[in-house]
């Protein structure tokens, strides 16, 4: 059960961070450069938190 929690809260953060990917290629390639790169700066942003926050459920 917990394992499957897990995994969830990593596909959630996963699919975040594709989305955002996503997003940003698409306002890049519609001419919205800046806010191409501003949504881009999120892609790490949230893989971060992602690692921070399952980091400390797996360790105590």
């Amino acid at each position: 059960m917990a394992m499957s929690r897990i995994w969830m809260a990593k596909a959630g953060f996963m699919t975040a961070a594709a989305v955002s990917f996503v997003f940003s290629v698409s306002l890049w390639f519609s001419g919205h450069h800046e806010e191409g790169a501003f949504v881009g700066l999120w892609v790490p942003s949230i893989l971060s938190f992602g690692t921070l926050v399952l980091g400390r459920r797996s360790s105590g």
